[in-house]
């Protein structure tokens, strides 16, 4: 991984835009710090699309779709995508309601497994905001769980025929073949107005965990933040430029390179 610092200034300023995790990306220490959220303002008012793409619930993603300066948030690791329109807000889902109950329905009876195979690890606070996946809370809200602990409730998720993904604090399971990058390229389309496959070259991926790999893969042009150090054994693609700082100072960081650059 190459320092942020060293992104090429011709590349700066082909950008369009810039996708993002949030947990441990945008925040630090489980807070968004003011550098974080003032950096989101900074790329909308130099003209970048910004788009936060995370594991978090539906509930959270509806008051960030209004209340941030983005363009849209795709939530639940891509079951969806929200996004403020000229009437109100569009809730766009990948699978129908009918589809979505039943994977409830499948979830709930996983959920009850896994705490009683894995005791070291809690279904999510946020769990309740939920309408497409299953989250397991290995270090927010409890004693960190260890590897082991993790891996154990990855095999539980893939027993059952379920996608997980592994975040910063929880590990996500869901009935479907979506993803972050799925969805990320169905909001470029439909809000963005813009063919990924043709210019993923002129938007910036920023993450921090190893359920951001696809998308580090998809995009040549991507960032971690410093705390990304700690995932990479479990990760396939390294993103091609890291912060020196960790968190959401990480991702401010990476801003002000890019800025700067573009100035």
């Amino acid at each position: 991984m190459i320092p942020i610092a060293r992104i090429p200034v011709a590349c700066c300023r082909e950008l369009r835009g810039v996708f993002c995790d949030i947990d441990d990306t945008l925040t630090s220490g489980g807070r968004l710090p003011a550098a974080a959220f003032a950096a989101l303002w900074r790329l909308r008012e130099a003209g970048l699309s910004v788009v936060p793409v995370t594991g978090r619930p539906a509930g959270w993603c509806d008051h960030l779709a209004r209340m941030w300066p983005v363009d849209a948030v795709v939530g639940e690791n891509g079951a969806f995508y929200f996004a403020m329109g000229p009437t109100g807000m569009v809730r766009r889902w990948v699978q129908d309601e009918a589809t979505r109950e039943a994977s409830r329905r499948k979830l709930d009876d996983l959920a009850a497994r896994i705490l009683a195979v894995v005791p070291e690890v809690r279904v999510a606070a946020d769990q309740f905001c939920r309408a497409s996946d299953l989250a397991i809370d290995f270090c927010e809200d409890v004693p960190a769980a260890g590897l082991e602990a993790i891996d154990r409730v990855l095999a539980i998720f893939a027993e059952a025929g379920a996608s997980a993904k592994v975040s910063s604090i929880h590990v996500n399971g869901w009935f479907g073949d979506f993803d972050k990058l799925t969805t990320v390229r169905l909001v470029s389309r439909e809000v963005l107005g813009v063919d990924l496959q043709a210019e993923r070259e002129r938007f910036l991926f920023v993450g921090d965990s190893p359920n951001d790999d696809p998308a580090f893969a998809f995009f040549p042009v991507s960032a971690g933040v410093a705390n990304i150090q700690g995932f990479l054994p479990r990760m396939s693609h390294p993103p091609a430029y890291v912060a020196r700082r960790e968190g959401g100072e990480g991702f401010a960081e990476i801003v002000d390179a890019i800025l700067g650059s573009r100035s």
